[in-house]
């Protein structure tokens, strides 16, 4: 899966607003931007899309900066990526050259059951993982702590 800039740079936000947490201070833009080394417009955009949706809330003035709406452990990966990703609805022909009518192949298109099937998968993976379980300190994948540090 590939997913646009702007969901990853939301991606990015969300995770330092929840490293923050609900008694930290706010985060800013400019903070953000410069430890992941992103255009500073672009990721402001991207908060900005996130403000509108209610995942997150922006404070202005000196000591301000935005945070989650909500407690990390209430908001998963999924409610960020949905704020920037359409998602495909079961059923939609994958080739879109189905009407309003339907396809005629409907019941047996195996390429739309197969992606269908991998949304659906895709969808429960992300909303299995909330942002505090993001955040949390995470032991080493063990493949990669086998590897030499220099293939890593």
């Amino acid at each position: 899966m590939n997913y646009q800039r702007s969901t990853r740079y939301g991606l990015y936000a969300a995770l330092e607003m929840a490293r923050a947490g609900p008694g930290g201070g706010p985060v800013t833009a400019a903070a953000i931007a410069a430890k992941y080394r992103l255009p500073p417009a672009a990721l402001a955009k991207a908060i900005q899309r996130l403000v509108r949706s209610g995942v997150a809330v922006g404070t202005r003035g000196i000591a301000g900066g935005y945070r989650l709406a909500r407690p990390p452990s209430r908001l998963t990966v999924l409610d960020v990526v949905e704020v920037f990703e359409s998602t495909r609805r079961p059923g939609d022909c994958l080739a879109g050259t189905c009407g309003p009518a339907g396809c005629e192949h409907f019941e047996e298109c195996r390429m739309r059951q197969l992606f269908d099937e991998v949304d659906q998968q895709a969808r429960a993976t992300l909303a299995s993982v909330s942002l505090e379980t993001l955040v949390a300190a995470r032991p080493p994948f063990p493949a990669l702590a086998a590897l030499p540090a220099r293939a890593r």
